[in-house]
């Protein structure tokens, strides 16, 4: 994918449903991490239910390798449900804020 896209993917804002069970938010944010183009990994818990979590993973780097980054999740059990936010090329546009009157 990188090599298609040579700006390449510098943000992703996913919404993941994980397992209550193993790897702890901690090991995950590690092991995101250590995916080929990620420097940042921001996870909030959104909800939480009887067996699983809901949780928004923020992923920032130069070059992430979205195809790696998914097949890492779905490897700790978890699920992408959607992605809400893409950010590509030579930098990161920040979303406008539309103040009201």
């Amino acid at each position: 994918m990188g090599e298609n896209n040579p700006k390449g993917i510098k943000r992703l804002v996913l919404d993941v449903l994980k397992p209550i069970k193993e790897p702890s938010l901690v090991e995950m944010a590690a092991i995101l991490s250590n995916v080929k183009g990620v420097e940042a990994v921001n996870i909030t818990v959104e909800e939480v239910d009887v067996e699983t979590l809901t949780l928004e993973i923020v992923v920032e780097g130069p070059n992430i390798d979205f195809e790696e980054l998914k097949r890492v999740i779905e490897e700790l059990g978890s699920v992408i449900h959607s992605i809400d936010e893409v950010v590509a090329g030579s930098r990161i546009v920040e979303p406008r804020t539309i103040t009201k009157k």
